[in-house]
């Protein structure tokens, strides 16, 4: 079997590889990541995390996250958009979070963005870039799992149009992994028969 394939984890269930390299994403794999998400405060945290990610592993900001969540009001979009210089300083100096001004400051602006779109509205654009399931493939290995796709570029282009920031084809490939748009779990992986 291929490293690359599906592998059985220490309680006998086979599981996407990159899954088993710890506890922290055992659990991130089984219970979240291609589970769909809805509702826009939940998708804006999604996007600002996935955005944190970007050039560096999951890992780190998953084992963040909670320290990510307190920071950043639990990823409120009206709270976050009310945040003041006083704010974005505290960030700028939060160890709990990845301390990338430009991370941070694309954070507090698509709050801002977001904060001015009616209720619902985040949810439906992302949402509305969803593939037809019966359209793709079931990968097998990790090589047939895409880093980008015309929809992926698609949703980029139609979050940057909408004023976002940090939402480039692979950050938005990411999210719609994350976030069950797509379902990336390997043919043979116990979670995409969850």
């Amino acid at each position: 079997m291929s490293a690359k394939e599906a592998v059985v984890g220490p309680d006998g269930a086979p599981r996407c590889p990159w899954a088993l390299s710890t506890a922290d994403y055992v659990a991130y794999h089984d219970e979240e990541w291609g589970r769909p998400v809805h509702g826009d405060d939940a998708l804006y945290e999604r996007l600002s995390l996935e955005a944190f990610q970007s050039g560096l592993s999951w890992i780190t900001i998953l084992r963040r996250r909670t320290g990510f969540r307190t920071a950043f009001a639990d990823f409120e979009i009206a709270k976050v958009a009310a945040f003041t210089d006083g704010d974005r300083e505290r960030l700028l100096a939060d160890a709990g979070i990845i301390r990338n001004r430009a991370k941070i400051d694309a954070t507090l602006a698509n709050a801002r963005v977001l904060a001015e779109w009616a209720p619902g509205d985040l949810d439906e654009l992302i949402w509305s870039h969803a593939p037809d399931p019966a359209g793709r493939p079931v990968p097998k290995t990790l090589a047939d799992v895409p880093a980008v796709t015309p929809e992926s570029t698609a949703l980029s282009k139609a979050l940057k149009k909408r004023g976002l920031r940090f939402v480039g084809p692979t950050t938005a490939y990411a999210l719609m992994q994350a976030c069950g748009l797509v379902d990336d779990h390997l043919a043979a992986c116990v979670a995409r028969r969850a």
